[in-house]
């Protein structure tokens, strides 16, 4: 997949999916699809891992894609226009946490098969555009798009004051169609977002924010030392560096499941080391352990009936089910005792998953 963040190197011309896409959650998928132009050929690790995290996806491939707005003809690149930074940083001043870091978000565009990423830098310049020059002089002139697709509440221009129809009468007059993907609900008649995600996630609850997202939240972070007190109770975790953008759930253990990924994160810590883990369950633990009079967060994860050497290697994490909140206890002793019972319970949560599934 080709990404740039320059104007000049974009490919053209360009079948464009437009939004933030934080998450890449269901409701983000459906505004990508229509500008799939063919679907590209899954390898076994790539079918086995939709497989196992987004089968809906997955059966939706295999099917084809449904609606292809653009046709065979002219050929297009398919590509995803997003901000980068987040527009709310540019407005806040603030970092903006992320449910998909660039690096995460990168992995599952590939995976759905899309061919560029054009990342927009959001500067005063962008902020103080009107929507008919975004229209004209970035999307048009620059991206040179034969369709546009969009969610049915995108907002864009100065003070976010364009609309999906603002954008579907200008695009027209250049000859251009728009397609604006409506509203998409869970089974249960629930609105998808990204904030009701984080709210899940916030909250731990995180069967309800899976099913959001359309597969499990991941953590993906680099194995560092940490102070090896795991191994001195009789339960030895691997210490996770993380983006600091990273979106973090409600501190606590979660029944986790752990592969290795070819996701290349920044610390020189990073290996490409094939492990051959995939999906093999553990625990987990967020928070600032004050059982021992932790001062900063940390992200340790103990794998279940497992051995070996961690250091170095760029491990994924899929959050299963939040077991309990974090704790202080009277002594190593009383918390051996709880890890021990948070692996039993991990056991027996991920093993009814599996048998679900």
């Amino acid at each position: 997949m080709w990404i740039t963040s320059s104007l000049d190197t974009v490919l053209t011309p360009t079948a464009i999916a437009l939004g933030n896409f934080d998450g890449l959650h269901r409701g983000h998928q459906q505004v990508i699809q229509p500008i799939l132009k063919q679907l590209s050929p899954l390898d076994s690790r790539q079918r086995t891992e939709m497989l196992l995290t987004n089968p809906v996806t997955l059966l939706t491939w295999d099917r084809g894609v449904l609606e292809n707005p653009v046709g065979e003809s002219p050929p297009f690149y398919s590509t995803v226009v997003t901000f980068h930074p987040h527009p709310q940083e540019f407005f806040t001043g603030q970092p903006k946490k992320l449910l998909t870091p660039l690096d995460e978000k990168v992995e599952w565009l590939k995976i759905m098969g899309v061919e560029q990423l054009v990342l927009l830098p959001f500067d005063e310049h962008m902020a103080t555009l009107t929507p008919r020059d975004f229209v004209e002089k970035i999307l048009i002139q620059k991206l040179q798009p034969s369709c546009i697709s969009v969610g049915f509440d995108f907002r864009f221009g100065k003070k976010r004051t364009g609309t999906v129809k603002d954008l579907e009468k200008i695009a027209a007059h250049h000859g251009i169609k728009v397609k604006t993907v409506p509203l998409f609900l869970c089974e249960n008649g629930e609105r998808i977002s990204s904030s009701e995600i984080r709210t899940c996630l916030e909250n731990g609850a995180i069967r309800r924010a899976n099913q959001l997202l359309g597969r499990s939240y991941h953590l993906v972070g680099s194995v560092v030392h940490g102070q090896q007190l795991g191994r001195t109770i009789g339960f030895p975790t691997a210490n996770l560096h993380f983006p600091p953008e990273k979106f973090l759930p409600r501190y606590g253990v979660y029944a986790v499941k752990v592969s290795e990924t070819e996701i290349k994160l920044p610390p020189e810590t990073g290996s490409d080391a094939n492990l051959d883990l995939v999906n093999h369950p553990g625990v987990m633990n967020i928070g600032c352990r004050p059982t021992v009079a932790g001062q900063t967060v940390t992200v340790e994860v103990h794998l279940l009936d497992w051995s070996g050497d961690l250091y170095g290697k760029t491990l994924k994490i899929s959050l299963e089910e939040f077991l309990r909140p974090e704790q202080k206890f009277p002594s190593l002793e009383s918390l051996k005792t709880q890890i021990q019972a948070d692996c039993l319970h991990a056991t027996k949560v991920l093993t009814v998953g599996a048998s679900d599934s």
